[in-house]
């Protein structure tokens, strides 16, 4: 008996699969035969989803820190006032500037 290569299944297909064993319209087997995996990956697979499950509506993601616009309009600032400093000092020595 020949074994078969091992294959990597793209998290899509293991979603549709495990969906399908969720659903409950076909035995596991039938699915292992529909899908071309072993039985025991479906039920692996299955009970994944159902682990995994409570993180898509749970806390699972930190919420992004919150932006405070007034320092990073203060850097601009500084940073735009530093380009014109260094700009007019440039044409003052004679050579020539990054503006064109």
């Amino acid at each position: 008996m020949s074994r078969r290569s091992r294959r990597n299944h793209s998290p899509a297909f293991k979603a549709k699969v495990a969906l399908a064993a969720l659903k409950g319209e076909k035995t596991v087997s039938e699915l292992a035969q529909l899908f071309d995996v072993h039985p025991n990956q479906i039920t692996q697979w299955k009970s994944q989803l159902q682990e995994g499950a409570a993180a898509v509506f749970g806390n699972g993601a930190a919420p992004a820190p919150a932006v405070d616009l007034k320092s990073l309009h203060a850097k601009i600032g500084e940073l735009a006032l530093e380009n014109d400093f260094l700009s007019g000092a440039l044409d003052k020595a004679g050579l020539p500037s990054a503006k064109r």
